[in-house]
């Protein structure tokens, strides 16, 4: 990647500009349309927040970690980044389609890097009906809600809801209840990633929905579809010796 230009990208802390301005005033002011690689400071929120603006996956995206959590984020570090870059490991992400129709019956279509999750509205528990493949898996899940996560999001809200890590490239996502209540022993999936999920809300005007794909939100959902969009490929890079591999390994023995 030697002799590649970089744009920088940044939320708008003082210390994430302070820093922006200083790697191009050491690397290149280059404009984002132009470069042949990103650099994003931050954490994982403006990462998802720039992948979601860059939908087309031509140009590489390498993270460095401002704060203390970020886990699709790189070290930071000023010096030496070129060589980084040169030895940097490519790890392509395909995102979730979510097609969510509300009660109205609007259909919203949105994209989650991490997950689509269902959750309840109101006091009242969600009453959802799981459907795969055209068949009915779960007639009525009683619950806070119900997400789908791809293996990249698999160690953020899916684990907190106690669903299991997927390693990156895993050709497969996992759906995870989110606080259920019926049935009792169902704790969720692993599902091929063609997979067709389908969630129908019961008695949604009683026990309204929201349908969220990662920050994108949208109430009062009686419909909704996922499948990962094989079409949109996202390229990240990782330094070799803290790849997304490792990471979501990691996590496993935490």
């Amino acid at each position: 990647m030697t002799g590649r230009t970089i744009s920088f990208l940044a939320g708008d802390s003082p210390r994430a500009r302070e820093l922006v301005e200083r790697l191009r005033e050491r690397y290149g002011k280059v404009p984002r349309e132009s470069a042949d690689v990103l650099v994003v400071l931050g954490g994982d929120g403006f990462m998802l927040h720039t992948l979601h603006e860059q939908f087309d996956g031509k140009q590489p995206l390498f993270g460095m970690r401002l704060g203390d959590v970020g886990f699709l984020m790189n070290r930071f570090d000023e010096a030496g980044l070129e060589g980084r870059l040169d030895q940097a490991r490519e790890i392509t992400l395909n995102p979730l389609r979510m097609e969510a129709e509300d009660n109205s019956g609007n259909i919203h279509v949105a994209r989650a890097i991490n997950e689509v999750s269902l959750l309840r509205q109101t006091s009242q528990a969600a009453h959802v009906q799981v459907v795969v493949n055209d068949r009915v898996r779960v007639e009525k899940l009683v619950a806070d809600g119900i997400l789908v996560a791809t293996a990249a999001g698999s160690t953020a809200y899916n684990l907190s809801a106690h669903g299991p890590i997927l390693p990156l490239g895993t050709e497969a996502v996992v759906m995870t209840p989110i606080c259920p209540f019926r049935p009792r022993r169902w704790r969720g999936a692993v599902l091929p990633f063609q997979a067709r999920i389908e969630f129908h809300v019961l008695g949604e005007e009683r026990r309204p929905v929201s349908a969220t794909a990662d920050y994108d939100e949208f109430r009062n959902i009686r419909r909704v579809q996922v499948s990962l969009d094989r079409s949109i490929s996202h390229r990240l890079l990782f330094d070799p010796e803290h790849s997304l591999e490792e990471r979501i390994l990691d996590e496993q023995f935490l």
